[in-house]
């Protein structure tokens, strides 16, 4: 059969998984609002929908026995979006300064038209606690005593996302605003659950159906094809959320998402045992979604008060990723 079928197949079922993670979204971010929550705290909050596609996936790669790429969905997701979404949220904060700079031509060299701002409270509320998990990730299936993917790691990681919730959450909250909730609402965000979970069958099989036709292993599927993917609505959502002005939450959203997908996504492919089979593909990985998250939360840190994200350091986030890729065609995947 031929693969143009099952690759339209896994752009309609992505985006249908998103679509779905999106109507689910909305309810939650009226419950930020209602409970005073802050913009890096809500963005932990809302993370549980808008992950909620790699979880799909990855539950539903468990179950149907392609756990391969959920794992590669898993790592593959949390390198690339690390650089695509903050270097969307750059540009799009860079245009929205530039069109107010023209109104006021004492602006125009000013750090907040050439910098992305990001209040400090990502640091501690997001990318620490992130690199916390990932180093927890990494001692419990590194070491050969206990290599791989198990139950009880599955139970440890989702305790840790409990933790990492309660700190987002509990953190500087505020005085809850009152919101109106409606019927359409609830109407929907139940149809996005049922798409999100139609999506996420679908995108597994796609994946699989693809990798087959193309003889390439199903880790590398998920790597680089349904991660790739996985990431696109993000990207549009990312451009409308820092466009209209809200930097904080649109940066710290995807650091937000990667800490779920790397606990609640993790959930299901521990919990049904995943041998790690090759274990320089996976450390590779690993090694570059900490890397990664480090150099995320260095520039917060070198760059506050007045600037989190500047155009040299999200090149430099985009030089990591290059490197990444030449690592792994080369040095792992051996393809020259």
């Amino acid at each position: 059969m031929s693969i143009l079928p099952w690759v339209l197949l896994l752009l309609a079922s992505v985006y249908a998984a998103h679509w779905g993670a999106d109507k689910i979204a909305e309810p939650l971010q009226k419950l930020r609002q209602q409970w005073g929550l802050s913009e890096a705290a809500g963005a932990a909050f809302v993370a549980f929908a808008t992950a909620s596609p790699e979880i799909g996936t990855n539950t539903t790669s468990a179950i149907r026995g392609f756990s391969d790429i959920g794992l590669g969905n898993l790592l593959g997701s949390n390198i690339i979006s690390v650089p695509a979404i903050v270097t969307v949220a750059y540009i799009a904060s860079w245009w929205r300064n530039r069109k107010k700079s023209r109104s006021n031509s004492n602006d125009n060299n000013s750090t907040s038209s050439k910098a992305l701002k990001v209040k400090s409270e990502a640091l501690y509320v997001q990318a620490i606690p992130y690199l916390l998990i990932v180093a927890l990730a990494a001692i419990l299936t590194l070491p050969k005593a206990w290599r791989g993917l198990q139950p009880i790691d599955a139970w440890i990681m989702l305790v840790a996302y409990v933790i990492y919730l309660g700190n987002a959450v509990l953190r500087k909250r505020k005085q809850g605003s009152r919101v109106e909730w409606n019927r359409k609402e609830i109407v929907t965000a139940v149809i996005g659950i049922v798409l999100l979970i139609f999506g996420a069958y679908f995108t597994v099989t796609a994946t699989e159906k693809i990798v087959s036709n193309l003889g390439i292993s199903r880790v590398i599927g998920g790597l680089f094809i349904t991660a790739t993917l996985s990431i696109v609505p993000e990207v549009f959502a990312t451009w409308s959320v820092a466009g209209s002005g809200q930097l904080t939450a649109a940066t710290t959203s995807v650091i937000a998402d990667n800490t779920a997908t790397m606990t609640l996504a993790f959930f299901p492919l521990a919990l049904v045992t995943l041998p790690v089979d090759n274990l320089l593909l996976y450390s590779v990985n690993l090694a570059f979604v900490a890397l990664l998250g480090i150099i995320y939360a260095a520039f917060l840190y070198w760059g506050k008060p007045n600037y989190s994200f500047s155009l040299k350091e999200v090149l430099i986030l985009n030089g990591v990723y290059v490197v990444y890729l030449a690592v792994m065609v080369f040095g792992v995947l051996k393809v020259v």
